[in-house]
């Protein structure tokens, strides 16, 4: 899985984002053995030793545990699951909200905006079900 790399950001933060959010939406279970450093790193086309820093900071936020002669393993402990995404939450909403005012919007009008957004979402999905009725 190659992605496109932001020059702005170390290549190893982008990959370990995007690794967490591959955990975080199912694609990698509790427990899950990761691929190996030399696997991962021909996935995402870096060095293997950039895909060991990464295993490396995931397992200091306690996401993933390494056994020696085993490999590197999703973590078991929900709560650290968790955490992280309520961390990730936090930090999107942070971005859209900087990024909301940096277009000039007060902080009622994004929340004017977010509530109008949810409400036409709730009606989709409410459609959406009834049709399948």
């Amino acid at each position: 899985m190659k992605i496109e790399y932001d020059t702005k950001q170390p290549i190893y933060l982008q990959i370990m984002q995007n690794m967490i959010t591959r955990i975080l939406r199912g694609e990698f279970k509790p427990g899950d053995k990761l691929p190996s450093w030399v696997d991962a790193g021909l996935e995402y086309g870096v060095n293997h030793n950039t895909i060991a820093r990464v295993y490396m900071e995931m397992g200091r936020l306690g996401l993933v545990e390494t056994r020696r002669g085993e490999g590197t393993f999703i973590t078991q402990d929900k709560s650290a699951l968790l955490k992280c995404h309520e961390s990730m939450k936090e930090e999107l909403l942070n971005k859209f909200f900087a990024e909301m005012q940096l277009l000039g919007y007060s902080p009622d009008e994004i929340f004017q905006s977010f509530e109008a957004y949810f409400r036409a979402k709730i009606q989709e999905r409410l459609l959406n079900q009834e049709s399948l009725l």
